[in-house]
């Protein structure tokens, strides 16, 4: 399970150092996709292989369906990291989530999300903390 949160800068290329922490169960080669709220998601091998299986299960009669396969295949790419611990970041990805200079790196789950840092900033500043643990309630899950 992926967790905490490292504050990195993209290089002028578009290329990120990935955290010593996240290499280790990331891996050398893994896959980066459009997320949701505006960021990107990262996912090691395995885990990209049971969210395509997920995925699968979507019927393409169905126009939502297409809609969220599209979504999350299209905009995937494997990256790999280089021997200075780097991955590139494809230009379309960046332009989606707005990356530009000073990103955040944050585990979640099972898989790391890239925020851009002012809009991860933004996000983050109206969380009701309340209301959020009423939602875990509302799911069974009590803490």
């Amino acid at each position: 399970m992926y967790a905490g949160k490292y504050n990195h800068t993209l290089d002028t290329k578009g290329r990120l150092i990935l955290p010593a922490k996240l290499r280790d169960s990331l891996g050398e080669e893994f896959v980066v996709t459009k997320g949701i709220d505006g960021c990107l998601f990262v996912y090691d091998k395995t885990e990209w292989a049971q969210f395509e299986e997920k995925l699968d299960t979507l019927s393409i009669t169905n126009k939502e369906s297409r809609k969220v396969l599209r979504f999350f295949l299209s905009g995937a790419a494997y990256v790999e990291v280089d021997k200075q611990g780097r991955f590139l970041i494809p230009t379309e990805l960046r332009e989606y989530a707005a990356l530009d200079k000073e990103v955040c790196l944050v585990g979640s789950g099972r898989h790391v999300e890239i925020w851009d840092k002012d809009r991860w900033n933004a996000e983050n500043e109206d969380i009701d903390v309340d209301q959020s643990m009423g939602y875990l309630d509302s799911v069974g899950i009590r803490l």
